[in-house]
């Protein structure tokens, strides 16, 4: 089997297709609530010009996915992967947002679920950059299984520097995982 860091993945909640431009206009409508990016390292992504530079490098990332919520059919957000390196056996999952209504829903942890489900075909680690000040995502990620790992400075696309946490998600344990969200 090929690692294509773009497939079309979907579970029982969720269907990721790879993010083309023709999804700016809909996916900015989702985007465009302030309080989404309250917690994120940049919280003034609902403006268009600054989510016109997250979204293009969402497109040159060649990793980044829209995700539909199956059950209504609405586009819920967007995630990432990136930063493959194949001889650590390793890749990050990032950038990911999701519309309001679609908080408390499960709609994160399937994304999350059926993403890792396929990279621990390929990798052995996903690692996750998380900001600071990003405790919803923080707890959420908690919930899947992943450990802080450590802190660093992330230059995000076209963004100055902030914060991160680093978190990992080891293939082994995943795949112990007792909340049922592994294979």
């Amino acid at each position: 089997m090929v690692f294509d860091l773009q497939p079309k993945l979907e579970n029982d909640k969720v269907s990721l297709t790879p993010l083309a431009e023709v999804d700016f206009d809909s996916l900015y409508a989702v985007a465009s609530d302030p309080k989404i990016w309250e917690q994120h390292p940049n919280k003034d992504r609902w403006k268009q010009d600054v989510f016109r530079t997250f979204f293009d490098g969402a497109l040159q990332s060649k990793g980044a996915f829209k995700i539909t919520d199956k059950a209504t059919g609405k586009i819920a957000g967007s995630t990432r992967v990136y930063d493959y390196n194949e001889q650590d056996k390793s890749i990050l999952i990032g950038y990911t947002f999701l519309g309001r209504e679609f908080w408390g829903k499960g709609i994160n942890t399937s994304v999350k679920a059926v993403l890792l489900n396929y990279l621990f075909r390929f990798v052995s680690r996903v690692y996750f950059h998380i900001g600071a000040v990003n405790t919803r995502s923080q707890i959420a990620i908690g919930r899947l299984g992943a450990e802080k790992i450590g802190e660093q400075e992330i230059a995000y696309f076209g963004e100055l520097p902030k914060l991160n946490y680093i978190y990992r998600i080891k293939k082994e344990d995943w795949l112990a995982n007792p909340t049922g969200l592994a294979y």
